[in-house]
């Protein structure tokens, strides 16, 4: 089974990544600011990590470039899911080292859908 890291500081948006997540049949994390998103990734190992930017405590970017620069964390599947939109913002993410960059407002269903198709990608 796939595991799944949600760092989300909104109650709500968390909740349904993780109910999408777990409907789908992933195994899902979740945590709620960026320094438990990287002792999550770190104690878990997930397969992949679902960041949102603006977080408490540490930016999703910042969780990013960490989990890059460790060897046990640096091929880790990373989605950045934000409501920061500007050209500039979805720059910033795949500088960071995300592998996607979602949207908000977004759907469930395409998340799902581009999570199936970033680990199709990965298997190759």
């Amino acid at each position: 089974m796939t595991s799944v890291l949600v760092a989300e500081d909104d109650a709500d948006v968390r909740d349904l990544v993780v109910f999408k997540l777990e409907q789908s049949g992933y195994e899902v994390h979740a945590v709620e600011d960026g320094p438990e998103a990287l002792a999550a990734a770190k104690q878990h190992l997930p397969d992949v990590a679902v960041l949102d930017i603006s977080m408490p405590g540490m930016s999703g970017l910042d969780v990013c470039r960490m989990l890059r620069a460790d060897p046990a964390t640096a091929r880790m599947l990373i989605v950045m899911l934000t409501a920061r939109a500007q050209e500039t913002d979805v720059d910033k993410g795949f500088t960071a080292g995300a592998d996607d960059y979602i949207v908000k407002p977004f759907s469930p269903r395409e998340l799902v859908t581009r999570l199936h198709a970033l680990q199709a990608r990965a298997r190759r």
